[in-house]
Formats: structure tokens, C-alpha cells, sequence
């Protein structure tokens, strides 16, 4: 290997390290930062109850002693009243999820889905108790918030409850809540009654604040993170905005909205508008890993929306409490299904068309994911083998052209003689016509696999069928399997071993290995570089890649290198080395037929040297 490939590789060493570090300290950074805005938190929160005790010591005696709501916050008294009720839980339930409200600002109060658990095998909720808030900000002739409210059970059945919040000047605020039957949505029907009085006519927005704090449920934090983000739709796009993916960020949009989900790698919390949001403010942000409550992150949106006309009318609202499960998601037609990262169009296209289509057939009468794994990696290889053959069949003749090679490169032995390594290539490019071999003819059959190849590496991670499934060792084919935990994180491998993406690093090894071995550049010195990035830096790399993601990754790319190297094998046993050599040899000294392309190249040679002798008679 020369001094250049050396210092190349030391450096893609360095920026794969540093990168790493630099990722480390961005995540102690935010762990920083949130330690500091909580403390901050606490700070104000202090400060506020001391100026309230400053200020009830400051009171006269005869009017300290007097209970708290003789001291009147709000002009309203039956706001005043209801902002020192009782609070109360009222619970909603179907075969799919749980949902308890909170007469305190009539919003959800946690979320349990019961088909689901976690992977320490406890109930999973999308958030816990009083970790969400959905509150309504509107002027009605003072500032009130509904999350400050106690509101009245007006009615409740099995599958609705209605809240109201009266005003003493009339009329009143009513949330009403309905799970429908077998599904994962709540409808959220808001309205304004008889509020003509109360609310100013000036006053023709309102904003819905909705913050959430999702925990963690999976295994691993860097895949679950990784897959978690937020996402808004704007009606009538082909799909929605993303940002997250395990970084802080916030988008402030000043155009109508239609939807937001607050998306987990697997579960997502989504709030639709059908008549759509005027404008809002979004936003997340991580916890650390190391979080001692295991919380995975907080979502925020503060979204503007329209006043019925005349204070009186209700506004829609619809949610989504579930799992981001293709066809469930597909089958409420609102684009829910466009937040599973299934890749770009053509990627995308193939996935949604082929791979979950082919996934399903087979869950039909299987129940192994292992096994299903299997087959599909066996229909992918027998289907894309005819665009392979070509490269495979390329490969195995050059194989047998070694010893011809080998006198080519005994003929021309000088690599530092330009003129003379010109001679060569040439010799080694008329070699190739006589065998009918093109040394570049099967790459791009290979390069249209490629797709398959990133589709999979969506559809595993983001595919909610294989959560918590087992096979052979590994517990959760969504997440790494490891045979060997640290106990500590060390930077660039992780804490664990997954074995599944060590015998896929090992197996890729064997068929580079296999592969350049039978190349005619084996034993070129000047081809060391290729050799070793193809048989070792591309192995030890994706096993770095693989280690922290999905174990059903790792093993369709295990498979599929097995198949390769049985195919492989199998072609170079298909083909006679003595035919090729004979061929070769029979040809030798016979002018090659030259294809149209060469002809025309040859010909406006002629011309040229034709042009050129003419200008130097002239001159």
C-alpha cells in the first residue's frame, strides 16, 4: 500500500472518531442544557411561591386568615370557583386503548395501549400520567386558560364524555370526547355555547397548546431516538414535514396546517384539524439517555385556530392513540401512513408495493419472523438473479483468465514506465474481448440491487410487526441482539455486541475475500487500496453501522451475503476455465472485430490527422 492510500485511511479513521466524539459531546450538551432549564424551572417556581407568601404576610390580619378563594383571581365567579374544584378522572375504554381524562381542563390525562407492552414487559402508554397537556387560551374578558379549570361532567357513556366550563355572564365552554369502537382514534368535538356575552367580538382566535412527554419503550435509546421525531401535514401534499430524529428543533409555520403527530420510533400521538389550524409553533426536544424518569422526549405545538362567528359553533378535532402500523395508519385516509420512513419515491414505491405486500403473504401462514426473513430474502435473490448473473458470470471468467494475465503481466513488468503500462492495459482489454469478457458489463446490473438493498434498511427498523419478536437468541428482532453488554458506552462500538451484525461483517468479509481473490488486479500492487477497503474497512464499517440497529437488519444482510457466496461458487463451478483459455488462444494474432462505437472513434481519428496535415501544407 502506498504512502497516499495510508494517510487516505488514517483520515477517514480521524473524521469517523471525531465525528463520534463530537456526537458524544452534543448529547452531554443537551443533557446540560435540560439540567439547566429544569433548574431554572425550579427557580421560578420558587420565587413565585415566596412573593406569594410576601404578599399574604403583607395583608392585614383579618384578611390573611380569610380562606384562599375569598381572594378572588378571576372577575368571573363561576371561573373563580371552578379554578379551586376538585379534580376528578374519567375513563374511556375499547379493546385497543385506554384513554383517562381530567375534569381539570377536560384534556387526556394518560394513554395506554393494551395490545402493546414495553419491552421491559410493563404497560405501555404513549404518556403518563399528567405528562400531556391540551389546553385552550382565549380572551373573554379576562386571559383564561382551560388547563386552570375544573370542568363539570355533563354527560358520560361508555364510549362519550362531555365537560362544560360555565361562565356566570352565560353561556359556557363544552369539551365532548368519543372512542369509536375497535379503533385507536378519539374524536374531540369543541364548542362555544351561548358565549355572545362573554367573548368580546373583536376576539376571533383562540390557541390550543398541546405538549406531550413521550417515555421510552424500546431497548435501545440510539435507534429509538433515531426513529422518533415530529412531524405536519399541509393539506393537500403528497406527504408531511419531518424534524427530530434524536435532535432538538422547533418550526414555526404561518400557513393553515392540517395534522401533527408526535411520532416514537413505533407509537405515535397525532392531532388533526379538519377545518384546518390558522398557524402554530412546533417543537421537540430529547432527553438524555441517561434520563432517571426514561422519558425519550418532549413535543410541543401551539397552534392558532379560528372563533365560531358569533360565539356560538363547535370546531372538530381528531386524535390518534396508536401504533404506526402501515395499513391501520393507510386506512383512515388522512396520509398518517406517510410519517413510516419507507425511503424516497423509488425506494418507497418498491417497499410499499413489494416488500410489505410480500412480508404480509408470508405472516398470512407463518408466525416466525425468522422464517419470513428468510423466505423474502430467497424470492428478492431469485427474482433480481438474472440482473446478477451478468456480474457474477464476469467475475468467474476472469478468474480463469489468470494465467494469460499473469504473462501479461510478466510481459510488462515496469509500473513506473507510463508507455509500457499503456501496453499493458491494452493488452489486458484485447484479452478480455477475445474471452467475451467485460469487466465493467455486470456493474451496473449490480447497481439496480441497490435499491432493494436501502429499502430494507427502512423497512426493518421502522416495521412495527417485528417489535419484541423473537428468534433464535435475539429476544426483539426490532432491536440489536447482544451477546456481550459492557455495561459502559465506549465511543464508536456502543456497550454490546450484537452478534447478528458480527456475522454479517465476518460473512461480507468472506465474500469480498472470495471475490477480489479471483480479480485480475489480485496480486497489482497499485489495487492494495481497493482490495483492502472492499475486504476490510467496508466489513469492520458496517458492522459499526449495524451494531445499534435493528437485529432483522443485520440478518437479511447476513443471508443475503450467504445466498451471494452459494451463487457465486455455483457460477464459477458452471464455467470451464480450459474452454475460455482455448478460446483465447485459438484467437491469438487474429485482427478483433470492433464494435460500431470503435469504428466511429477510429474514423474521426482519421479525420482529425486529416485536418491537421492539410493546416501544416497550408502553413
Amino acid at each position: 500500500m502506498d504512502k497516499n492510500s495510508i494517510i487516505g485511511f488514517i483520515l477517514i479513521a480521524a473524521i469517523f472518531i471525531g465525528f463520534s466524539v463530537f456526537q458524544s459531546g452534543q448529547m452531554r450538551k443537551q443533557a446540560e442544557l435540560q439540567a439547566q432549564l429544569d433548574s431554572v424551572a425550579r427557580v421560578e417556581s420558587l420565587e413565585r411561591d415566596l412573593a406569594e407568601a410576601e404578599r399574604l404576610a403583607s395583608l392585614p390580619d383579618s384578611l390573611a386568615g380569610l380562606p384562599a378563594v375569598a381572594q378572588a383571581i378571576y372577575k368571573d365567579s363561576s371561573l373563580e370557583a371552578a379554578s379551586h374544584a376538585e379534580a376528578q378522572l374519567v375513563t374511556l375504554e375499547n379493546e385497543k386503548i385506554k384513554v383517562e381524562f381530567t375534569t381539570k381542563g377536560a384534556q387526556p390525562w394518560t394513554v395506554q395501549v393494551k395490545d402493546y407492552k414495553n419491552y421491559d414487559s410493563t404497560d405501555l402508554y404513549l404518556f403518563k400520567p399528567g405528562a400531556a397537556e391540551y389546553s385552550l387560551s382565549v380572551y373573554a374578558g379576562e386571559a383564561i386558560r382551560t388547563q386552570d379549570f375544573i370542568f363539570q361532567v355533563a354527560e358520560q357513556t361508555d364510549s362519550t364524555v362531555v365537560m362544560r366550563l360555565p361562565f356566570t355572564g352565560g353561556g359556557y365552554i363544552e369539551q365532548k370526547y368519543t372512542l369509536h369502537a375497535g379503533s385507536y382514534e378519539v374524536s374531540n368535538l369543541l364548542s362555544f355555547v351561548d358565549m355572545q356575552a362573554v367573548l368580546p367580538r373583536n376576539v376571533s382566535m383562540f390557541d390550543l397548546d398541546f405538549n406531550v412527554v413521550m417515555p421510552r419503550m424500546e431497548k435501545g435509546y440510539k435507534n429509538e431516538s433515531q426513529y422518533s421525531k415530529l412531524n405536519y401535514y399541509f393539506e393537500g401534499d403528497k406527504k408531511p414535514v419531518e424534524f427530530g430524529r434524536g435532535r432538538n428543533g422547533s418550526r414555526r409555520v404561518d400557513s393553515k396546517l392540517s395534522w401533527m403527530a408526535f411520532q416514537q420510533q413505533f407509537f405515535s400521538v397525532i392531532l388533526r384539524a379538519p377545518k384546518q389550524f390558522a398557524s402554530g409553533e412546533l417543537a421537540v426536544s430529547f432527553f438524555p439517555e441517561n434520563d432517571p424518569e426514561r422519558n425519550l422526549m418532549a413535543c410541543s405545538a401551539r397552534m392558532r385556530a379560528d372563533l365560531p362567528s358569533g360565539g356560538n359553533g363547535s370546531i372538530p378535532f381528531e386524535f390518534y392513540f396508536g401504533p404506526n402500523h402501515y395499513q391501520t395508519l393507510k386506512g383512515i385516509g388522512q396520509k398518517y401512513e406517510k410519517i413510516i420512513p419507507l425511503g424516497g419515491w423509488l425506494v418507497g414505491w418498491f417497499t410499499k408495493y413489494a416488500i410489505i405486500p410480500m412480508f404480509n403473504f408470508f405472516h398470512r401462514f407463518i408466525d416466525s419472523f425468522g422464517l419470513i426473513i428468510l423466505l423474502m430474502t430467497l424470492v428478492i435473490k431469485l427474482v433480481v438473479f438474472p440482473l446478477t448473473y451478468k456480474s457474477f458470470s464476469s467475475s468467474a471468467k476472469m478468474s480463469a483468465l489468470k494465467p494469460e494475465l499473469d504473462k501479461i503481466n510478466e510481459k510488462y513488468p515496469h509500473q513506473d514506465n507510463q508507455q509500457e503500462m499503456l501496453k499493458k492495459q491494452q493488452a489486458t482489454m484485447d484479452l478480455y474481448k477475445r474471452a467475451g469478457v467485460s469487466p465493467m458489463g455486470g456493474c451496473l446490473p449490480t447497481l439496480l440491487t441497490f435499491p432493494i438493498l436501502w429499502a430494507m434498511f427502512r423497512f426493518f427498523p421502522a416495521s412495527i410487526e417485528l417489535r419484541q419478536q423473537p428468534f433464535l437468541w435475539c429476544h426483539d428482532l426490532s432491536a440489536y441482539d447482544s451477546i456481550v453488554d459492557f455495561g459502559t458506552r465506549i465511543p464508536i462500538f456502543g456497550d454490546h455486541i450484537s452478534l447478528f451484525a458480527l456475522l454479517m461483517a465476518v460473512t461480507m468479509w468472506l465474500y469480498s475475500k472470495m471475490t477480489m481473490a479471483s480479480q485480475p488486479t489480485a496480486n497489482d500492487p497499485n489495487a492494495a487500496s481497493m482490495r483492502f477497503m472492499s475486504v476490510w474497512m467496508m466489513p469492520i464499517m458496517m458492522f459499526f453501522i449495524c451494531n445499534s440497529l435493528s437485529a432483522a437488519l443485520s440478518y437479511y444482510y447476513l443471508l443475503s451475503q450467504l445466498i451471494s457466496i452459494v451463487q457465486t461458487w455455483a457460477i464459477r463451478k458452471s464455467i470451464n476455465k480450459d474452454e475460455i483459455l482455448a478460446k483465447v488462444r485459438a484467437s491469438a494474432g487474429k485482427p478483433l472485430p470492433k464494435s460500431k462505437w470503435q469504428q466511429r472513434l477510429e474514423e474521426a481519428q482519421r479525420m482529425q490527422e486529416q485536418q491537421m496535415r492539410q493546416q501544416q501544407k497550408r502553413k
